[in-house]
Order: C-alpha cells, then structure tokens, then sequence
C-alpha cells in the first residue's frame, strides 16, 4: 500500500508559508544533507521514535525533509480468518499523512525516488526482518537502529522480556548502526550513561510498564544521533559495557509458547511469578484417564494451563509431597470432591508449596482447579494419609 505523496517533500510542505518551517534553514550549519528517511517498525516502541522524527522533520526541515514508512502487511486472525489485524504503527503513520509501503519481505523491492533524490538514510525499530545490504548500501548514510537494552547485552527481539526475566534493576537504550550481517551487531553510536537509568519497582515491573519508560527514550536518544550526524561517517564506536567485564551476555531470543512450559524440577516459586509477571500464564501437561469405567483405562496427556496461582503455607503432612516438585495433590480423601476448603497443590523446586486456585485444561474452559481437575480426570484413585491428614494425588507429576 502507498499512499498518495504530494509534490516535493511532505514535511517541507506542511508548514509551507510559516515562518517556523524556514526558521533554521539559514542559520544552521549542517554536515549532512537534508534526511530521506525509510523508516522501517511495527509496535508501540518504534512508534515512539516515529512520532519524534516527524515532529523533527516539520520542525527543522533542514534536517529531515521526508519519512516513508514500511512496515509488514496485517494478518488474517480470528475465526474463519475472516478479520485483519493491521501492525500498530501502520495508524500511526496514516494519521501522520505519511506514505506507507506494507512488504512482507524485501527481495524484489526497491525504495522510492523523491524528488529530493534516493533515500538516504534507514531507520529501523522494533522491525523483525533484516534490512540486507542492497538497501542499506543504497542509502548514502546507510542505516540506524534504536533497541531498548545495553548493548551488547540482551541482543535479540525480546530484550524487554529478556531484562525483566533475568530481574535487572537497570537498563538503558542504545543507538547503533544496522549492521550487514547481523542483528544488532552494529556500531554502537550512543546509549545510556553507566550504569543505565532504574526500573521502577523492578520486582513487580511488567513489560508493558517498562515500554512506557523505554519507549520515549528510545525516540529521544535517536533524535539526539540524528542532530548531531552521529550516522556521518566516519562512525565512532561509544559503547561503554565490555563483555570480558561483565557476567556472560544473555541473549533475548523470540518469546516462544515453550518459554511459558513450566520445569517443574528447575524453577523456584520465584521462576515461576516472574514468569507469569513477564510472559503470562504458564502451562504443564497432565496425565489423563480417557475411560475410567473400563477394565484397564487409557491414559493421555493434556495441556493445562494455570490461571491462578499463590504461595500458601505448608499443610500437616503434605511435606512429603516435596520430594516430587510437580506432583499435584488434593488435600482429602478419595473420592475428592469439589468441596468448600479443599483445593490443588503443587511444590516448587525450592519447596513453597503453591495452591492452584484456577486453571484450563486443552479443550475446557478456565475453571476452578480442583472442579476443572475432575472433570478432566486428572485425580488418582488411592488416598494418601501422612500426620493424620489425607492428601490424593494426580496420576502423575506434572511435565
């Protein structure tokens, strides 16, 4: 899709005949020419540098005269597909009266020709495909990238998840140049001053909380590059972390469903909250019985996915289910019933034990966990009694 483009540059024309279009145009000194920017994003976070570069581009025209915007075609979601779920900033730029090119891949495609000339810069944010060589090496300064960690640290394209995850108290943004071969291997350009700004209340910060805080100075350090021809070869390398001093660098990799697959015989309570924190609920599969009337009943694993979780305090006598994180019990008598006071429970690795309060088992709807349990039948058939208390166990540990 592109929209259509009006004679000379957008951003020029917007002002056109106000004497704050044209206010620096005489009196700056400038190192590079007037920017054609092909800028490249999808999400809330590249939309914030976005808005910053149009606000500059009607500001100091001298600086920026054009943005084109690319950005990946929408999706068909939902039922039938019959719905199309456009990228986020595909409105943005829209709203901004700013050309729009959706491409899904960047073989067989070639930027526009303004008629202030080739593009001449590239800006990609928060993007997902590679920019290759033909397009940088077709844009006279090449290309840049904002990406919201300390770089090198947390290169990839979960680096907000991936910082909350390894609970960081600090973080920080960086601009860098797009690299030839690689993502986010380029020439770090600027970034945050060591040690990096605070994330507040890091123990209970969400990822969409920490793109609320990363977001404006993601925009902010680009627009700071840009005025100062950062891009402008020669390029100098600023970056301050040193791998050889610091802990090994941890790679933010595509958030994945089996990041959210609880391990059960790995993770502490704490693994698990921030888990759940960061990536949402988290899943095991359980062991079924499929026909518990007849002779020798079948056995299947399902997914079940936990809605609801809290730490409560241990039980007397359930201490010896410790022995086997992940093994789910009923604190009660066989046959278990969906009774006022009786409830699932689980210990973590670390030994806290954990009552499930709601839970989806693959095919049902959310449901309380011990009702959602029996249905699925999921409950074993022998009663275990410790300490004088009764406990019923599930057919199997959880995976």
């Amino acid at each position: 899709m592109l929209l259509p483009r009006g004679p000379g540059a957008l951003c020029l024309y917007r002002r056109a005949g106000t004497s704050q279009c044209f206010a620096h145009r005489f009196f700056a000194t400038r190192s590079y020419e007037p920017l054609r920017i092909l800028f490249c994003g999808s999400d809330e976070f590249s939309i914030a540098s976005l808005k910053a570069l149009h606000k500059e581009c009607l500001d100091r025209p001298d600086r920026i005269s054009s943005i084109d915007v690319v950005c990946r075609p929408g999706k068909r979601v939902g039922r039938g597909l019959k719905k199309i779920r456009e990228v986020p900033i595909k409105a943005t730029a829209i709203n901004l009266s700013l050309p729009v090119h959706e491409i899904d891949t960047f073989r067989g495609w070639t930027p526009p020709v303004l008629p202030g000339g080739p593009i001449n810069l590239i800006v990609a944010v928060s993007f997902g495909l590679f920019v290759p060589p033909r397009i940088l090496h077709g844009a006279k300064y090449g290309g840049l990238n904002v990406h919201p960690s300390l770089l090198p640290d947390f290169r990839g394209p979960a680096p907000l998840h991936y910082t909350l995850l390894a609970g960081k108290a600090r973080t920080g943004v960086t601009l860098q140049t797009l690299d030839l071969k690689d993502f986010d291997h380029g020439v770090i350009l600027q970034q945050t001053p060591p040690p990096g700004f605070e994330i507040p209340n890091p123990g209970s910060c969400t990822v969409p909380e920490l793109l609320d805080i990363v977001a404006p100075k993601g925009a902010e350090i680009l627009i700071d590059g840009i005025r100062k021809g950062l891009f402008v070869p020669p390029v100098e390398d600023a970056g301050w972390r040193s791998p050889e001093e610091h802990k090994p660098l941890i790679h933010a990799a595509k958030i994945k469903p089996e990041n959210r697959h609880i391990d059960w015989a790995n993770w502490t309570w704490l693994d698990i909250t921030r888990r759940t924190r960061v990536l949402g609920p988290l899943w095991s599969k359980a062991l079924v019985a499929n026909d518990t009337s007849a002779q020798s009943p079948s056995f299947q694993y399902r997914r079940v996915i936990f809605t609801e979780m809290q730490e409560v305090q241990p039980m007397k006598g359930s201490e010896v289910y410790a022995v086997v994180p992940g093994l789910p019990f009923v604190d009660g008598a066989r046959p278990a019933e969906a009774r006022q006071g009786t409830g699932v429970y689980v210990f973590t690795r670390d030994g806290k034990l954990v009552r499930i309060n709601q839970m989806k088992v693959e095919g049902e709807q959310n449901a309380d966990a011990l009702r959602a349990a029996l249905k699925a039948r999921m409950v074993g058939d022998r009663t275990f009694s410790s300490n004088g208390s009764d406990y019923t166990p599930f057919y199997n540990p959880l995976l």
